[in-house]
């Protein structure tokens, strides 16, 4: 009876240290799935180094999962197949929908009274929305097929997207921080044809934003061209609403048509989603498809759609709302300058846009790049092989100090090995080309 008693202790002792230490303060239900469990482990212990793409990995649905598990909502089928602003069905979430539409609209500058948009199952849905919707509108007000324009350092998602719509797509050149060029623009504007303009509103990699005011300027030069704009504002459109730059984002002062916004990036949810936000204009001049089991016109590209992802941004709005992003956004420019700050203070070539929380930096080493999950790129320009970091709400000034001490102990074996004063030989005609910023 000792030796069982001592064993059943024994067992729940080791049950109860696997089922709760991978990560300090961290708990894991194992799932009887070893390879399920083994990969959870991974997960646990590579997120705190995920430095290198434009996830928050402090997200807030805690409580959205403890009460859509104890209502056994995942019993639930919530199909939101319709538009937010029609009549919803029981077993959809539209009206929540409609809801999280109505609360960010101002924020972009939207009017209640001429707004339309979704809840989107991704970034590049809502880009393709936004060439659909202005592939229609412009056709139906001038009998023509646009040309789209976008910068060469854009999403890739809106290259693939024109291809996947058959259009007639023009890449223009990007100065050497990434953002589109407005003589290049100008050099192969076709005003004959309506205008398809997409605004790169944080480049993929070096986090450049496309100079709005001055490539309108030459639109402003064709008065009789029609002019459809989407701001491509994945993760830019997350945070600068909650900043002194706000009106970079807002749709009266900047005059576009429609805006792609992710919600998987700043928000913090854990799926991919976004916001599709345009006029109400803009939505009564697409094709109709009257659909009568849906009891509306279903103009929009998808039918089914989750109705899970409105849920958890009503929720965010509700638990964290203004306030807590407000908050968020001003702690990730915060730590972009100081990591911006920090890499200047050991040597290390880097650059940084203004807006951006994203900072490119020259590369480090293939450990480094690994160990922090880090997006790499190439341009002869920033002398060649180039990293980043997306500075989100997880990337706080201790993860930074840890990343900093790990770049500078590289430079310190460097230059024992060599015998060299610095690790980062540069000149003075680099050096002053690394600090403009």
């Amino acid at each position: 009876m000792k030796n069982y008693v001592t064993t059943t202790i024994m067992t729940m002792v080791v049950m109860l240290f696997c089922s709760t230490t991978v990560a300090q303060n961290e708990t894991v239900v194992t799932s009887g799935f070893s390879e399920l469990d083994e990969w959870v482990s991974q997960c646990k212990v590579e997120r705190p180094n995920a430095l290198g793409y434009p996830g928050n990995y402090d997200s807030k649905l805690d409580g959205f999962y403890a009460w859509y598990t104890e209502n056994k909502m995942e019993n639930i089928l919530v199909n939101n197949a319709g538009d937010p602003f029609a009549n919803p069905s029981v077993l959809s979430s539209l009206k929540f929908e409609r809801e999280v539409i109505e609360s960010f609209a101002p924020l972009y500058g939207f009017d209640l009274d001429n707004l339309w948009g979704l809840v989107t199952m991704s970034g590049t849905d809502g880009n393709n929305h936004g060439l659909y919707f202005g592939v229609n509108y412009l056709k139906k007000k001038t009998g023509k097929m646009p040309v789209v324009y976008v910068s060469d350092e854009a999403h890739y998602s809106n290259y693939r997207l024109c291809d996947v719509q058959n259009l007639d797509v023009r890449m223009i050149k990007s100065d050497e921080k990434g953002q589109m060029i407005p003589e290049e623009l100008e050099k192969v504007l076709d005003p004959t044809r309506p205008c398809l303009m997409i605004y790169a509103m944080g480049s993929t990699f070096k986090g450049a934003i496309d100079n709005q005011e001055e490539l309108n300027k030459i639109f402003n030069k064709y008065p009789e061209m029609e002019v459809y704009r989407h701001i491509d504002a994945a993760l830019f459109g997350g945070y600068l609403p909650f900043t002194e730059y706000k009106d970079l984002v807002n749709q009266k002062t900047t005059n576009y048509q429609s805006i792609s916004i992710s919600g998987h990036k700043f928000f913090g949810i854990d799926s991919p989603c976004g916001l599709f936000l345009t006029t109400r204009e803009v939505y009564d001049n697409q094709a109709s498809f009257d659909v009568a089991y849906l009891n509306g016109n279903m103009r929009m590209i998808n039918c089914s759609r989750s109705g899970v992802e409105p849920l958890k941004f009503w929720w965010l709005l509700k638990t964290v709302g203004i306030k807590g992003w407000t908050q968020q956004a001003t702690a990730i420019m915060e730590n972009t300058a100081y990591l911006v700050s920090e890499l200047n203070r050991i040597g290390w070539p880097c650059w940084n846009n203004k807006y951006s929380n994203t900072v490119f930096f020259k590369r480090p080493s293939s450990e480094i790049v690994s160990k922090y999950n880090l997006a790499n790129s190439f341009d002869e320009r920033f002398g060649g092989n180039l990293s980043h970091v997306v500075v989100m709400q997880h990337v706080k000034k201790d993860v930074i100090d840890r990343f900093i001490a790990e770049l500078e102990s590289t430079m310190t074996a460097v230059n024992v090995n060599s015998g060299m004063t610095s690790g980062v030989v540069v000149s003075e005609g680099k050096k002053r080309m690394y600090n403009q910023r």
